[in-house]
């Protein structure tokens, strides 16, 4: 993540309003880019694009007969299991009080069962934890700390999941925000700096420095340094979601996250919700998200998508139509609009699929992918209800562009 990220480009939104991307009740347009991956192939996965790496090994198990939720699972596992995948699992980043909290949940399409968890801390895979609940329970979802209690007599072992690197940064995202609480040096130390009013260039070069400083004391290695910096001033989410569709039509989903980076304690988003960060239906197919939480719950995303695609709507359209309710619910007000975003990940039963997302991309240049493998692995972008980046919330002044060519 770069700071680039916040360098919105408001060129872009007025270009997309003078073109008529927008309609006056405030629906987007689907774009007219050409319906995405419609091979119909089986089987196949999609995933969000931290899953790439783990897509060969979860689609031969499938091919090979294995279970469509395991399969997915197959896939989620890994980035959980990756300490320096700081979105979900091990090493994820922690909430402000640094303490990381992981929400999960999964859909099984042939049995028509589900599972989920929320607010979970200490365990590491708790994409496993929420199948554990779909198998174990008479229940769907269960938090906090009973959730952590239920894993715990189930098999799965306490551990500490904030790494040393997840750690530092937490405290330099702490060192950060010192003149607002008592982190941070105080009055008699010498490094202790009045606030001023120098020109926004100066500000920011002296913000990036001074944190690349601390990250040093922090023991930060010379080559995590402007990354950990990244994190502390543009917060990440992080989440990824697969579903999996075998030979006999067969499909299951699973969505797996850390939230988002110095959350309030107990905050839950989209990914552990039915209905919003993942929903599968035998009947109909399977879809997931990653993005602005918050939001996808109130279109209840991922359901409202298998709905649209029961009702005869394609991938792609029952994705941007979804899109659209985002769009909707902020009457088209774009001020606010850029400070959200969201991917979706759609999968029907007859094999055709789609990626969709409300921006292009979460910085210029990095568009928003979908990882998909039906025999063939591969990244593809999605097609982009809105064009340009999206920015990070809270929002932050502007960054000047000397410093973003400086420290890029």
């Amino acid at each position: 993540m770069t700071v680039s990220r916040r360098d919105f480009l408001g060129t872009a939104v007025v270009g997309s309003l003078s073109l008529g991307l927008l309609d006056p009740k405030g629906y987007g347009r689907v774009s007219k880019t050409n319906e995405a991956g419609s091979s119909g192939k089986l089987p196949i996965m999609i995933s969000a694009h931290n899953g790439l790496a783990y897509l060969d090994d979860a689609y031969a198990f499938l091919a090979s007969g294995g279970d469509t939720l395991d399969a997915a699972l197959r896939v989620v596992k890994g980035p959980e299991d990756d300490p320096n995948d700081t979105s979900v699992g091990l090493g994820g980043l922690p909430n402000e009080e640094g303490v990381v909290e992981l929400d999960a949940c999964c859909m099984h399409g042939p049995t028509r069962r589900a599972g989920s968890v929320g607010g979970v801390r200490n365990i590491k895979n708790v994409s496993l934890v929420s199948k554990a609940v779909m198998n174990h329970t008479g229940h769907v979802m269960l938090v906090g700390e009973g959730a952590e209690r239920f894993a715990v007599a189930v098999g799965f072992p306490r551990e500490n999941l904030l790494t040393d690197h997840s750690r530092k940064i937490w405290l330099l995202w702490k060192e950060y925000h010192s003149t607002q609480d008592w982190w941070g040096p105080g009055l008699a130390d010498p490094h202790w700096q009045a606030p001023d009013a120098k020109p926004q260039s100066e500000l920011w070069q002296e913000r990036f420095r001074r944190l690349e400083e601390h990250a040093a004391d922090f023991g930060i290695a010379p080559e995590l340094r402007q990354e950990a910096v990244h994190k502390v001033l543009f917060p990440p989410t992080g989440t990824i979601h697969c579903s999996a569709l075998n030979t006999k039509g067969e499909v299951s989903g699973c969505t797996t996250t850390s939230g988002l980076a110095y959350k309030l304690p107990g905050r839950v988003g989209d990914s552990p919700v039915i209905g919003a960060g993942c929903y599968t239906d035998q009947d109909v197919g399977s879809a997931g998200a990653t993005g602005s939480g918050e939001e996808n719950i109130k279109v209840a995303g991922a359901h409202t998508i298998v709905e649209n695609m029961r009702r005869g709507m394609s991938p792609q359209e029952a994705g941007m139509d979804t899109l659209k309710r985002i769009v909707r619910n902020y009457n088209n007000d774009m001020n606010k609009l850029r400070f959200v975003d969201m991917t979706y990940y759609v999968l029907r039963k007859d094999g055709a699929y789609a990626g969709v997302s409300l921006w292009e991309s979460y910085e210029p240049g990095k568009p928003h992918t979908i990882a998909v493998h039906d025999g063939t692995k591969r990244s593809e972008k999605t097609v982009a209800l809105l064009p340009g980046a999206s920015v990070d919330f809270p929002a932050t002044p502007r960054v000047p562009a000397e410093v973003m060519k400086e420290f890029k």
